[in-house]
């Protein structure tokens, strides 16, 4: 399936880029398109993440925190 913005209904990401980790929030591995978020630093090591249409905010991105060493989740 397609998850979308839930505000704006924006295509954000695939199922198949979904990964289960220890958290309740879904997370992914690569965004649907190049323009699906924004995201911004918010702290070290933390990225804001938001719909690339509407700016609806989604989460965070922790960098080298992922299912392979060095990739980083959404």
């Amino acid at each position: 399936g397609i998850y979308v913005c839930a505000r704006c209904g924006h295509e954000l990401f695939s199922s198949r880029a979904k990964y289960e980790h220890s958290s309740p929030w879904p997370a992914f591995t690569e965004t649907l398109r190049g323009d699906s978020v924004a995201k911004r630093e918010e702290r070290p090591g933390a990225l804001k993440v938001t719909c690339g249409k509407c700016g609806n905010g989604l989460g965070h991105e922790f960098l080298n925190d992922g299912p392979k060493k060095g990739q980083s989740r959404f």
